[in-house]
């Protein structure tokens, strides 16, 4: 008995989904992997396992993706949603420490010095959208991007960065006794 003619497309489609899936993922697998990272300092968090839970993510909105971002902005969505989301999650349960740095990247990716890991964790005590528009901005998008990706004007996007940034030097100043 031979396969009905839908059984096959619905495969070939399948397989190429799969592959245009793979594709993206490879295309922004540097920047999943700073995400993941940044979200997960000092946290119990293993990175491969956050990436995981954004890997999931993004397959289960795959096929949601009408195109009215660019895909860069928009996988970052989803990346950082998951790992908020990651992050509430966290809140309910007790925090323990992390047995190994978090500054452990692919192929040196991710800087080691004391100074990151202090901002990162400067920055996890900001507010949840000061925290994920630094990031943003820290990742290198644009104004415009991050006005995108959080449904600001690029106005509120480079007031909130500016006061962000101020706040974050005024709290590195104290915690380092440099005021």
């Amino acid at each position: 008995m031979e396969p009905s003619k839908s059984y096959e497309a619905n495969k070939n489609n399948a397989e190429a989904s799969q592959a245009e899936f793979n594709a993206l993922v490879l295309r922004h697998k540097t920047m999943l992997w700073h995400i993941c990272s940044d979200y997960s300092l000092g946290r119990a968090w293993n990175i491969e396992d956050c990436m995981q839970e954004v890997l999931i993510s993004l397959w289960r909105s795959f096929g949601a993706f009408e195109g009215r971002s660019s895909e860069k902005t928009w996988v970052w969505r989803v990346a950082t949603n998951t790992m908020l989301m990651l992050r509430r999650k966290d809140v309910r349960s007790p925090q323990t420490e992390s047995i190994e740095t978090a500054s452990v990247g692919e192929k040196g990716d991710e800087p080691s010095d004391e100074s990151y890991q202090q901002l990162q964790q400067l920055i996890d005590t900001l507010p949840e959208e000061s925290g994920t528009i630094i990031r943003a901005f820290l990742d290198g998008f644009s104004y415009k991007e991050i006005a995108d990706m959080t449904d600001s004007s690029v106005g509120a996007v480079a007031m909130r960065i500016a006061r962000t940034k101020r706040k974050l030097k005024q709290m590195y100043e104290r915690e380092n006794n440099t005021l």
